[in-house]
This record gives C-alpha cells, sequence and structure tokens, in this order.
C-alpha cells in the first residue's frame, strides 16, 4: 500500500503529481484494486492547490491503456516477440558491447525523449549511462524544443540551467511571446493553473501584452495581440531594447553591479530602430515602442518567451534578447520580475563569484560539423550521423533510445525511419510499440505511472515557486514487471560491460561519488565528515529513494545530515504528502552566477558574432505562406493520441489557414489539402479560420500514427500528419543546433486526395 494512501471499505485513494505536463499539478487518485478509477485535484497540495486539467483528470486511463507493453520484446528471426527480462537485458548485453569494442563508444548514439524528464528514473539514470558509455553522441528533444534558451543562459550567466521564471504571482506587466499557456499549461515555467494566475493579474490591474502570429486562449485573454510575423520575435526584442536606450529607459536598479556590456550592448543595437524592424515583422513602429515604454513604465514586468522564440532562426538571440530586456529594466532577480527558482535538490549554494563559464562547440557532429551545446548535437542530426559515410569518425551503428520518438519530433521522419532500420543494433526503453521503438532489437517497458514514484528534479528548478513533493508509487507494482529505475541501473550496466552485476550497486556508486565530493567541498555542510557514516545515515525503501534523500539533505533547504535540524529530508516529504511550500521566489544574484568574470555578461562573443545574421533579416521579407505549429490542452507532443478521452473535438491534426488565404488558393473549410516543405509533402484537411493571420499556416505537431508495426490502435484510427515531414533537418540555429520548426515555408493547395 502507498505510503499516501487512505482507505475505505470499498477503495482507496493515494496522492500523485502528474507526469503528463509541466505544472506537476497534485492528484488524488482513487483506487479500486490496482486499478485507478477516478482522478482529482489535490485541494491540499501546496502548489497546485486542486487545480486539473484534461490530461490530469484523465491519469487513470493512460496508466490502464490496454496497449501499453507489459513485458519485454526481443526481435528473433526478424520479430519482436515476447522475453524474460533476463533474455533482454542479455540480449542488451550483446548487441551494445560488440559495437563499443569494434567502433568506440561515440558509435553508440544515446537518444532521450521529451518523458524523460517527467520521471524520476529519467533524471537520475541517463546522466550516468552517459558517463559510462563515455559516448559524445548524445541526441535529445532540447535541439527541437528549448536549447535556445540553455545556450542563452550559459551564455549571459555562466550556467545553461540557470533560467529565470516570471513571478507570476507579484508581476505587474507580463510580456509573453511565442507562448500559449492556456494550451500548454507553461512550459520552462512550472505554474499549476497558469490561467487562473494570468487572470489574477489582470483582475489586480496588471497588463498582459500576447505576441503570436495566431489569435490563441491566451491570445484572447490578452490586453495588446501582436500578429508577428512568424520567426521574427528577435528583431522585435532588439527595437525595444533600441528604445530603452534612446529614451533613456534603461534602468538596471540593484542589477547594476553585477552586469557587464551595457555600453556595448547600447552599440550594438544601434541598428534596429522600431522603423528598420517594422516591415520585417509587420509590427508598425509606434507599436514597437510602446511595448517597450509600457515595459519600462511598468512598477514590475516580465518578458516570458516559450517555444515560438526557441524553434525559430534566431532562436539563441531571441531567448537572449528576452533576458536583455529583463535586465536593461532592472526586472531581473527582483520581485514581480523574472526570478531564479532554487530547487531543493539544488546542490548547496556555493560562494558567490568568479566560475567557469559556459562553452559551445567542445566538439562538432561528425558529418555536418554542428557544434555541441550543452553536451548535446543536435537531433536533427542524428539521421546523417547514421546514414552517411565520412573520412572522420565511424556511424552511429548503435541506438539507445530512452522515451523517444524521434520519427514523429525530428525532421524529415521518413529518412529517419530507414536509417533507424540500418543499425546493427537499437534498444529502446518504452512503453509503446511506436514509431520508433518498432525499429529497436530490444524493448524494455516501464511500468504506467500510478505503480512508480514521484519527484521533480527539473521542474522544481523551473518552479513560480519554490517546494518540494513527493509521491510514492500509488498502486503495488504489478508481478512480471520492473521498476524503471531498475530497467536504467540494469541498462547501465549491460552498456558498459557490467552485465550481471546488482543493480542496486548503480545507486550505491552514485551515492559514494557525491558524498565523497562533498565532504571535500569547504561551503558543504557536511564538509570534513565520514562519507561511509553519511551513506550509513541515508533513508529510503530503495536506491532511488536514497539517492533522493540524499540530495535533499545536501540542498540548499536540507538537514546537513543533522547540521541543520530543521532541514529537508526523505523523511520530512513522506511526513508531508501533500508537499512541503519553501516560500517565493526571492533574489539570488549574484550566487547563481557561473561566468569567467562573476557577473552578467550582457553581450557574449558568440551573441555578437550572430548579430550580423541578425542584420541581414532586416531585409528579408519571405514570399508566399510559412508554417508554425500548434499545442492543445489535451496533448503533449506525440503522447497522449492514444487515449480515447484525449482525442477528438478540437485536438485535431487539421491545417489552419486564414479566411482570405483560403478564398485566394481556392479552399474550403474541410477541403484536403497537400503541404509541400523542403523535406516532402502531407496532406491535412483544412481549417478556415479568422485566428491566425494572413500569410501563415498552422499544423499540430506530434501526429503520424500511420507506420506499419506499431502497436496503438487509437491512435491508428485517426493517425494525422507528420508535420516535421515537411523538414529535411537543414535550418538550425547555428549557436544551439536548434531546428527551425516556425516560420518554414511551405506551398498549400487543394487537392482531391480522400481523407
Amino acid at each position: 500500500m502507498s505510503r499516501t494512501a487512505d482507505t475505505t471499505a470499498d477503495s482507496r485513494t493515494a496522492l500523485r503529481i502528474c507526469p503528463l505536463c509541466e505544472a506537476t499539478c497534485g492528484l488524488t487518485l482513487t483506487i479500486e484494486g490496482a486499478r485507478v478509477t477516478g482522478v482529482r485535484g489535490d485541494r491540499n497540495d501546496v502548489f497546485s492547490k486542486g487545480f486539473i486539467c484534461p490530461k490530469g483528470a484523465s491519469f487513470g486511463a493512460a496508466d490502464a491503456d490496454p496497449d501499453r507493453l507489459r513485458t519485454p520484446l526481443v526481435r528473433k528471426d526478424g520479430e519482436l516477440r515476447e522475453a524474460t527480462w533476463e533474455e533482454a537485458f542479455d540480449a542488451v548485453a550483446a548487441g551494445l558491447r560488440p559495437v563499443v569494442e569494434a567502433h568506440g563508444p561515440h558509435a553508440v548514439g544515446v537518444v532521450l525523449g521529451n518523458p524523460n524528464v517527467h520521471t524520476m528514473a529519467g533524471a537520475l539514470y541517463p546522466p550516468v549511462l552517459l558517463a559510462g558509455l563515455g559516448t559524445r553522441s548524445l541526441f535529445t528533444a532540447s535541439t527541437v524544443d528549448q536549447m535556445p534558451k540553455h545556450v542563452s543562459s550559459g551564455l549571459l550567466y555562466g550556467d545553461a540551467g540557470a533560467i529565470p521564471v516570471p513571478d507570476l504571482d507579484r508581476t505587474d506587466h507580463l510580456l509573453l511571446l511565442g507562448a500559449n499557456p492556456l494550451e500548454s499549461n507553461g512550459s520552462l515555467c512550472t505554474a499549476p493553473d497558469f490561467p487562473g494566475k494570468l487572470k489574477a493579474l489582470k483582475a489586480r490591474g496588471g497588463t498582459l501584452t500576447v505576441v503570436d502570429p495566431r489569435r490563441t486562449r491566451t491570445a484572447e485573454l490578452a490586453d495588446r495581440h501582436v500578429a508577428i510575423r512568424p520567426g521574427t520575435d528577435a528583431l522585435l526584442l532588439a527595437a525595444m531594447a533600441y528604445v530603452l536606450f534612446e529614451e533613456k529607459l534603461v534602468d538596471l536598479g540593484e542589477l547594476a553591479p553585477h552586469v557587464l556590456g551595457v555600453e556595448e550592448l547600447a552599440h550594438a543595437m544601434e541598428e534596429f530602430t522600431p522603423e528598420a524592424v517594422a516591415d520585417a515583422c509587420d509590427v508598425d513602429a509606434g507599436t514597437i515602442r510602446a511595448l517597450a515604454r509600457e515595459l519600462a513604465d511598468a512598477r514590475a514586468a516580465a518578458v516570458y518567451g516559450r517555444i515560438g522564440s526557441c524553434t525559430v532562426p534566431h532562436g539563441t538571440l531571441a531567448n537572449w534578447l528576452i533576458d536583455v530586456l529583463n535586465i536593461l529594466t532592472g526586472n531581473l532577480d527582483r520581485p514581480g520580475g523574472a526570478l531564479f527558482p532554487l530547487s531543493a535538490t539544488d546542490r548547496t549554494p556555493r560562494p558567490a563569484g568568479p566560475g567557469r563559464g559556459f562553452q559551445l562547440g567542445r566538439w562538432h557532429s561528425r558529418v555536418s560539423r554542428h557544434p555541441e551545446a550543452k553536451g548535446e548535437l543536435p537531433l536533427s542530426a542524428l539521421t546523417e550521423e547514421i546514414d552517411t559515410a565520412t573520412d572522420e569518425g565511424t556511424p552511429v551503428r548503435a541506438v539507445i533510445a530512452v522515451a523517444a520518438n524521434p520519427v514523429l519530433s525530428a525532421p524529415d521522419g521518413d529518412r529517419l525511419d530507414q536509417a533507424l532500420g540500418s543499425l546493427d543494433f537499437m534498444v529502446g526503453v518504452d512503453p509503446y510499440l511506436n514509431e520508433t521503438s518498432r525499429h529497436a532489437h530490444v524493448i524494455l517497458p516501464p511500468p504506467p505511472p500510478a505503480q512508480a514514484p514521484h519527484f521533480d528534479f527539473a521542474f522544481n528548478a523551473l518552479a513560480v515557486r519554490n517546494q518540494a513533493r513527493y509521491s510514492p508509487a500509488a498502486v503495488p507494482l504489478e508481478d512480471g514487471r520492473m521498476p524503471e529505475t531498475e530497467i536504467l541501473a540494469r541498462l547501465v550496466l549491460a552498456a558498459t560491460g557490467m552485465h550481471g552485476a546488482d543493480p542496486s550497486a548503480v545507486d550505491a556508486m552514485v551515492i559514494d561519488q557525491t558524498l565523497g565530493k562533498a565532504v571535500k567541498e569547504a561551503h558543504s555542510p557536511v564538509h570534513g565528515r565520514d562519507p561511509r557514516e553519511l551513506a550509513a545515515a541515508l533513508t529510503g525503501d530503495t536506491g532511488p529513494e536514497r539517492r533522493l534523500d540524499m540530495m535533499l539533505r545536501l540542498g540548499p533547504y536540507g538537514d546537513g545530515f543533522g547540521a541543520r535540524p530543521d532541514g529537508l529530508s526523505l523523511a520530512e516529504l513522506l511526513a508531508h504528502p501533500h508537499g512541503i511550500d519553501l516560500g517565493p521566489l526571492r533574489p539570488r544574484l549574484p550566487g547563481p552566477l557561473k561566468t569567467v568574470s562573476g557577473k552578467v555578461e550582457l553581450l557574449p562573443r558568440p551573441i555578437a558574432d550572430d548579430l550580423p545574421r541578425l542584420r541581414q533579416a532586416l531585409r528579408e521579407r519571405p514570399d508566399g505562406l510559412v508554417l508554425v505549429g500548434r499545442r492543445h490542452l489535451r496533448s503533449n507532443n506525440s503522447w497522449m493520441h492514444n487515449v480515447p478521452a484525449l482525442t477528438g473535438g478540437t485536438n485535431r491534426c487539421t491545417l489552419h489557414l486564414h479566411p482570405d488565404d483560403a478564398e485566394r488558393l481556392g479552399i474550403a473549410d474541410g477541403d484536403a489539402v497537400r503541404i509541400k516543405g523542403a523535406g516532402g509533402e502531407i496532406t491535412a484537411p483544412a481549417q478556415v479560420t479568422d485566428g491566425i493571420r494572413r500569410g501563415v499556416v498552422s499544423l499540430p505537431h506530434g501526429w503520424g500514427h500511420d507506420r506499419p508495426g506499431t502497436r496503438m490502435s487509437h491512435a491508428a484510427l485517426d493517425p494525422g500528419v507528420n508535420v516535421n515531414q515537411l523538414l529535411d533537418g537543414s535550418q538550425l540555429d547555428p549557436l544551439s543546433g536548434n531546428a527551425v520548426l516556425n516560420g518554414v515555408p511551405v506551398d498549400v493547395a487543394r487537392t482531391a486526395a480522400t481523407l
């Protein structure tokens, strides 16, 4: 029975943090036997306070999906067949080790999908796997999503993980770019009930401005909606920075001692006048000046951008300029502005001072020589790293894919589909036989979320309020299942030549290494103590729980293994099943800074070197239609399309286009239309709507469930089309390697195809 469960004669309840999006809402599950039969919001949750969205309400249906794999699959005689766990890991070791021994570690590609950051296992074990393998062939969902934010933060603050978030509960003015939190529930900004927080902002007299080519649900709530031309966010933001300098509105306030490069930045912005950028952005100069003045005049303001500002040709520059505007108006690191969260499992803050800084391009991809960013190569480069021979190095011959479906999430899925079929070996950790895992030689299926514990390592570091919550497994592990933590621990052993060792050895090794370092750090609460004594003091029923206990006790709110008796530990979290509130975000500078100078470096060299490309964009105005993506409240990329309650209605794979464009092209609502891009063409139903600006069309991401050999029966009934097939993978933001998914030119025409 769960340690957070209550029982009645007929059923019981258990608490669970929702893992289905970044909002991390607390749920109360009703459980009969081992089945989740009801879900409601946990009103006592310290963070979400009872909020729930349709995804959370469908937790039970997602948990009990009959298409979830229940046993490992191993390829024999060309077919995937059910196998025991022992057979599966024997096959993993036999498939991976010969590749490493014959071709070296870089011949093994590791592909990590978005769901990794939604599980404890995904946070704890991939770093150990990568360190043990020693491969540089790492590809993740970050480079089709948020890598520009990591790179801009790394360059500004010296730490790619130092991402400031808007202080939603205290701001007076919020400027959103390329974000639709009423549909996404927020991203890189963990905030249960984001819609409620925006409504509260307006109710207290604040201002919401939304910059988006679509009139989204978020834009409909805004005081001002700016329908920008897709892909030109960086130009708009640069012009706003120009206005702040020109009109002497720059006021760093208490930030001033911590910032370098203000004068150099002013000079770099000289060409980006509102008049110069107006035509390219399709936003008039008066509006641009008003946006800058309103931002500067607000008592407390925050600028926040999301995927629409990342998946564009100037994604890193756009995300850099978002923080630049927060800095120039004195709104970085102050209440009501944008602040740095402090997670309970962050390392104990070190004394402020210079750090090592952040570097790009420490190595490059083998074929197109793309520079690494944050240790990763672009997901767009995965295909050519497999299927293209060069004189330098060996192609990727084996792939470990953990919770990843790049056939749908990366550009040119058809080519990647063929490349994956050519591998010597592939192992997938996935609950589904999907468009990517169908190529695996071994599939290792994790249990449903109700059978797994949960702690949000990643999202607590992005939360709009500091808090800590832990959910033990809500129901016992089903017979024949293996915990995801053990699956990944055994995968580490099989991939690194230690197959057959006790999987608990992985956790023990990490604990020994972490405590061994901690006792040597002068600022650590356990400096000078015996690491063996500390390890013996850890609590928890499993290795992962012991690791969580260690991280909490060493963290900024921790008990320091007795040094701070009132501090956090696993036992303290278990005693507070609805979570522990650690208070609102607080100013932290200069603490988070790890730049070589020890200050915010406002105009880092890689940014300055990329600005000429942005200046060139002043003279560019694409002809024809351009494509943008679309989110829906009941979807999370490709995850949710096999849950009947979360599909249908408005959650459909249709092409949105403006009535004027539809009339010009002779397209009526519901017509089949052919969409053609550099990577191929697809056919989808037209949906004519004035909710999108002229010259722009929109198709959602994550669809295309029509490939043979999959086992997703409901998704296959209405498969939709893969929007990323329109891309050939050649368009990347050069600093971050992020794929350009928005603002790409397409041709659209009516077709006689049957849908």
